[in-house]
């Protein structure tokens, strides 16, 4: 290991900025509660209120549902599905319905009308 690199065992911190002794002071003052130190794994599990084991044992089949047996639906399932596909369709038409705000629309009827004031561009409108 060159030694230009730091050490991974130094445990000293050094400051670029020189700290005065009143700060290091007030810093060596602190002290930590152990509640900010703890880690999540010291942290109890949380227990339910039954004794019951809320663990499903495998099966083997998808979903718990073995071949042959139709899936039985929930009751939001056709709710989600109605509102999923419905706003996904009133999404495509508002998005084809929008009207056209770009920069460059805007610019072309912009530059347009000014030719056809100055008579540079005949009206489109006018019978001839």
């Amino acid at each position: 290991m060159p030694s230009s690199m730091p050490s991974l065992t130094a445990r000293r911190f050094t400051s670029p900025i020189p700290l005065s002794t009143r700060s290091l002071s007030l810093a060596r003052r602190v002290h930590y509660s152990p509640v900010t130190l703890r880690t999540f794994s010291s942290t109890t599990p949380q227990q339910s209120e039954d004794a019951h084991s809320h663990y499903d044992p495998p099966s083997g089949w998808l979903w718990g549902i073995p071949p042959g047996e139709k899936r039985e639906k929930e009751g939001w399932e056709g709710m989600w599905v109605y509102g999923m596909y419905g706003s996904l369709l009133a999404a495509v038409v508002a998005y084809a319905y929008k009207p056209d705000t770009s920069i460059q629309t805007w610019a072309l009827e912009e530059a347009r009308r000014r030719l056809e004031a100055e008579g540079i561009l005949p009206d489109p409108q006018a019978k001839s």
